[in-house]
């Protein structure tokens, strides 16, 4: 009985020691595709904030090629399973190459922020810009899309995770889409601004 005890006291004081679970939930970009697990910015996120006191825990449940559509479906038992106290979202770039319409992109997104709210969770919405050979239509109302988002939630948002070097070719991958480890850092960085406040 007393091994019992002292076992849930320990679990409990393990569990309380953090001050709050960051969910990382976005694609590729956060997935850290193509880099080993502890390169990509989450890992060095998670590093970052375990010598905060109290550290906060990072739960990265990012996936490659990872729409809106689905993490809308997937969200549900995320915030179940992890509570977390603060969503990043990092979603929208393959709805973007797809083509997909802006609106409906947008909609994903507002239902996922409308459930994270629901959860008690504060959202950060990171956004992403397509390439211009898409056209200035589709690109501008694509980037609208996070302002706008961003203003009616009274949302923080990351305009552009790869702010600063996005036309720096050796910041990038061959496939000229994915950052490589020497771009994670300054991911970071750009997400960390808008990050921190959301912690304290």
């Amino acid at each position: 009985m007393l091994i019992r005890i002292v076992a849930a006291c320990l679990a409990l004081a393990s569990a309380s020691a953090w001050a709050g679970t960051v969910l990382v939930w976005g694609d590729s970009l956060s997935a850290g595709y193509g880099l080993r697990p502890e390169q990509a910015w989450p890992s060095l996120l998670a590093k970052r904030l375990e010598a905060s006191k109290p550290p906060h825990k990072v739960v990265n449940a990012s996936i490659s090629g990872e729409t809106t559509a689905g993490g809308l479906s997937r969200l549900p038992a995320a915030l179940q399973a992890h509570k977390p106290s603060v969503v990043v979202i990092e979603l929208g770039a393959n709805d973007g190459l797809r083509g997909l319409p802006p609106r409906a992109m947008a909609a994903n997104l507002q239902a996922m922020i409308d459930a994270i709210g629901k959860s008690g969770a504060r959202v950060l919405l990171v956004g992403m810009r397509m390439p211009p050979n898409y056209g200035p239509t589709y690109t501008a109302a694509f980037e609208a899309a996070y302002r706008d988002l961003a203003r009616t939630n009274k949302l923080r948002l990351v305009p552009f995770m790869m702010e600063g070097f996005a036309d720096q070719r050796g910041m990038f991958q061959q496939d000229g889409i994915h950052p490589v480890a020497d771009a994670q850092p300054l991911i970071l960085d750009t997400i960390w601004r808008e990050l921190a406040p959301l912690l304290r």
